[in-house]
């Protein structure tokens, strides 16, 4: 197999991942909130969102809801010595915290 047919092959994967992306965002999130908007603060870090069902949340009881299982498509870890909130990773640039609109 020639390199052309390696590139084609992941363009192909990466353009399914996406469709793929799309269809789970616009399934039903089992009752969970979803982030649609963030606010950041002059140094270009997120203090809050914005959620689908209209709430605005400071990162803190985001943070929390996130712990509870209440908010759809994001994780939280460990770094830097405290807990942090992160999209999932699906390979979506378009759908990470960061590239999020803001508000």
């Amino acid at each position: 197999m020639d390199t052309k047919n390696y590139e084609q092959k992941y363009n192909d994967y990466k353009k399914e991942s996406k469709e793929q992306a799309n269809v789970v965002t616009n399934i039903d999130n089992n009752g969970k909130d979803v982030i649609k908007a963030v606010k950041k603060n002059d140094d270009g870090d997120i203090i809050a969102f914005r959620m689908e069902s209209g709430r605005d949340l400071d990162y803190v009881t985001a943070l929390n809801e996130a712990k509870e299982g209440k908010i759809a498509h994001i994780d939280v870890f460990h770094k830097y010595g405290r807990d942090i909130i992160r999209s999932e990773p699906d390979g979506i640039k378009e759908n990470n915290l960061d590239n999020l609109p803001t508000f």
